[in-house]
């Protein structure tokens, strides 16, 4: 795998055009009951580019990322207004199967999670089951491919059978990156992937990230800056359900524009 720093390029922030926008919000409002989570969020994620989100607790990170895939709507309570256009499209426009936005904009959540019932074959394979693929050696060449993008084939190769629980914490995240990556998104979104994870663990996942935008769109939601600053080629800081600003990572950490972003990423306030 290659590293960070030589995976990584810079991004191209002069190309706006909309054909290099994978998705984007418009006027986006989200609520828990009478809360009031995102504020009229207008932000754009281009296609094969990392995007962090970044910010204080609570100011709306991973509520604004669930937005992107409709988890939003799963809450009790929860309520959402405005767009979210997935190649132009909104997803949220009747008539829209949430199943299959969740399908093309894949999760991988802050905790590992894979299926303690399963085994590491199982985990990996579950959602291709559900969408009818059963068994078989496309089935096997599927599980076995998702498992050599998410760096992890070599290390559980011996091993399908066992438990997915029965692997370190950091090979578990890969597990479920994998299983993200089986269904074949376009996007993946990641909720604070590395929070549980330790350093050698972390730089592993964050070698991996790097490596996925070649496949796919990813945004990730960290509270770490430095992460931020190694792996993503975009950046937005949300503050109290506000987007504050959003540009290129070299930009936001060497240049920015608004002072909050600045107090905010050399620590003076969070």
């Amino acid at each position: 795998m290659k590293s960070i720093a030589e995976a990584k390029e810079a991004p191209n922030t002069q190309n706006s055009a909309p054909t290099c926008e994978k998705m984007q919000s418009i006027g986006l409002n989200a609520w828990f009951g009478s809360k009031q989570a995102l504020k009229n969020i207008n932000l754009h994620i281009r296609t094969n580019f990392i995007t962090a989100i970044i910010g204080p607790s609570g100011c709306g990170k991973s509520t604004f990322i669930r937005c992107l895939n409709r988890m939003h709507e799963l809450v009790p309570g929860a309520g959402m207004s405005g767009q979210v256009l997935l190649d132009g499209r909104d997803i949220y426009a009747r008539g829209v199967d949430p199943v299959m936005i969740r399908r093309r904009v894949g999760m991988v959540f802050q905790k590992p999670n894979p299926f303690p019932t399963m085994s590491i074959y199982d985990n990996v394979a579950a959602g291709l089951r559900l969408t009818g693929l059963k068994k078989g050696k496309n089935l096997d060449e599927i599980v076995r491919h998702s498992l050599e993008q998410a760096t992890l084939w070599d290390e559980v190769k011996d091993d399908l059978k066992k438990p997915g629980t029965s692997i370190s914490g950091g090979q578990q995240q890969r597990l479920c990156i994998a299983r993200a990556i089986a269904l074949q998104p376009e996007v993946i979104l990641m909720d604070e992937p590395c929070s549980a994870l330790d350093p050698v663990a972390t730089a592993k996942i964050e070698e991996l990230i790097v490596s996925l935008k070649d496949d796919y769109t990813v945004v990730i939601v960290t509270h770490n800056m430095q992460q931020a600053a190694r792996v993503s080629d975009f950046t937005a800081f949300l503050y109290i359900g506000e987007l504050i600003e959003y540009s290129s990572t070299k930009d936001i950490f060497e240049n920015p524009t608004n002072e909050l972003t600045e107090k905010y990423i050399t620590g003076r306030f969070g």
